[in-house]
């Protein structure tokens, strides 16, 4: 459950990496569980996405680990949300943020996609490092305000260390790549 809560919070911060849409504005309302139960599903599948790709085309031995880890991280918080959802008997339901993230994810990729060797390494990690920062924000303005299961409302809140460790992890890489 722990990792369910670190990759809902993650998740939903894979719009920073559309440069003009800002989280505060895609959210806009509240969000009720099923709106972030679906949101939580669509933002680990990106996720694992990306992870799968800078797992295959990072040149750093640390950014290929880094990809690994948000890759089996994701994978476990994926199938745990989907559990969890089972348990609420909650339907995900789409929503603009859903979708939106869908289309970041999209942007991203085709951006990551064209890049290679250091170039491709650091645009991961500077992705990983706003996204990271962007979740602390909206788990602890977002998340976790608007969860009304009190179960969610806690793992949402339980996950917040597992989100600073990524970031910490990212911010370290980025000096390692910076000084290469």
């Amino acid at each position: 459950m722990k990792n369910y809560l670190l990759v809902l919070t993650i998740a939903l911060t894979l719009p920073v990496f559309t440069v003009n849409a800002g989280i505060a504005d895609m959210l806009g309302g509240d969000l009720n569980d099923a709106e972030i139960a679906h949101v939580v599903v669509t933002a680990n599948d990106v996720d694992i996405e990306a992870g799968n790709l800078a797992k295959k085309k990072a040149t750093a031995e640390d950014v290929h680990a880094y990809a690994h880890r948000m890759i089996a991280d994701h994978t476990d918080v994926n199938q745990q949300a989907k559990d969890l959802v089972k348990k609420l008997n909650v339907t995900p339901k789409d929503n603009k943020v859903s979708q939106s993230l869908k289309a970041d994810g999209k942007k991203n990729m085709e951006k990551l996609q064209r890049l290679s060797g250091k170039e491709f390494d650091e645009e991961y990690i500077d992705g990983e490092i706003a996204l990271h920062k962007k979740v602390i924000d909206v788990a602890d303005d977002k998340l976790v305000p608007n969860a009304k299961n009190e179960e969610l409302k806690a793992l949402l809140m339980k996950v917040r260390p597992s989100l600073v460790s990524h970031l910490e992890h990212a911010q370290k890489l980025e000096e390692t790549l910076d000084k290469k």
